[in-house]
């Protein structure tokens, strides 16, 4: 089979759909396309490896939580970015119900959490651990919080509980959801230039590692359970008194049907696996160097065909 880069280039020569994968159908594989960057240029690189390979390819915009429905469902085909302390609950409860199954995990680890960049440090310099932050809840304060301090969570439908976490633990701060992930961006850089002391919800992998170096606060460990048995955690009579998991999975997940309808694409699905620089700079290449999400993965693939190729050729 041509190279992914050749069949990428202009000059390459198109591979009709359904010749070259004969077994896939040539209905549309529907990719969900979410609210952050890495999982949007993720969906947008497996879609255009797919079109590489002959295949039709259609993207839907679909809540992160509800996804998993979908995908159940048959409605959408696949999930590239089962994150375990965002979606793992979901994700679970969809499990039982049937229609989808776990196709594996990235070799990416990942971390979601209250986070800061370091110069918040000198002003409050018991971090990173939790117990510290009462004691400078005051510089975190703003007019809009009033004497608590603010802690910028994710955007709603993410469900970080946020606030349930600050309430199991008697934390004297208010939590503020997010409209989106470049909300979250633009709290910090706004807070950069005077070092202003800010306290966001943020993960890895992504490109603000790289941008703005930082630490997750450092909660009482996560304890499986912890988002359904108050007896987990210090606080017995509340859930979300733990930390989010520090190395999460980062998986995928398919419709039941993917394997018989589309079983090329499934092998390739089966087969990819990012890594934490590799969705880094999925991210940095939108949310740092501005371009759309289409260009983002066809630069991020012009630059990591070795890296891909042999995920399509084992399926050919």
């Amino acid at each position: 089979m041509k190279s992914l880069l050749k069949t990428m280039a202009a000059a390459a020569v198109v591979i009709a759909p359904g010749v070259a994968f004969a077994e896939d159908s040539n209905d549309p594989i529907i990719i969900p396309i979410h609210n952050w960057s890495s999982q949007i240029v993720m969906s947008n690189v497996v879609g255009q490896m797919y079109e590489s390979m002959g295949l039709n390819v259609e993207f839907v915009t679909t809540d992160s939580q509800a996804v998993y429905e979908s995908v159940r469902l048959g409605d959408v085909a696949l999930e590239l970015e089962v994150w375990e302390g965002a979606f793992g609950a979901s994700f679970r409860e969809a499990l039982s119900k049937g229609g989808l199954h776990d196709v594996g995990d990235h070799d990416a680890v990942t971390r979601e959490d209250w986070w800061y960049p370091m110069w918040t440090k000198e002003s409050c310099p018991g971090l990173p651990s939790w117990e510290a932050l009462n004691d400078c809840a005051a510089v975190f304060a703003t007019a809009e919080t009033g004497d608590k301090g603010r802690y910028l969570d994710g955007p709603v439908d993410w469900l970080k509980h946020g606030q349930e976490r600050a309430a199991a633990l008697n934390l004297n701060f208010t939590v503020i959801n997010a409209g989106s992930a470049a909300a979250l961006w633009a709290e910090i850089g706004a807070a950069e230039a005077d070092k202003k002391p800010v306290l966001v919800f943020n993960w890895t992998p992504n490109f603000a590692e790289a941008v703005w170096p930082g630490e997750f606060v450092e909660f009482p460990a996560w304890e499986d359970g912890c988002d359904t048995d108050p007896t987990k955690g210090p606080n017995k009579d509340e859930l979300y008194d733990c930390g989010n998991p520090a190395n999460g999975y980062l998986k995928k997940a398919a419709w039941d049907g993917m394997k018989d309808k589309w079983p090329t694409a499934y092998c390739v699905l089966s087969n990819i696996s990012f890594t934490n620089p590799q969705i880094a700079e999925m991210a940095k290449l939108v949310d740092t160097d501005d371009l759309e999400p289409v260009e983002a993965a066809e630069e991020w693939l012009a630059a990591n065909g070795d890296a891909v190729q042999p995920w399509i050729d084992s399926c050919s």
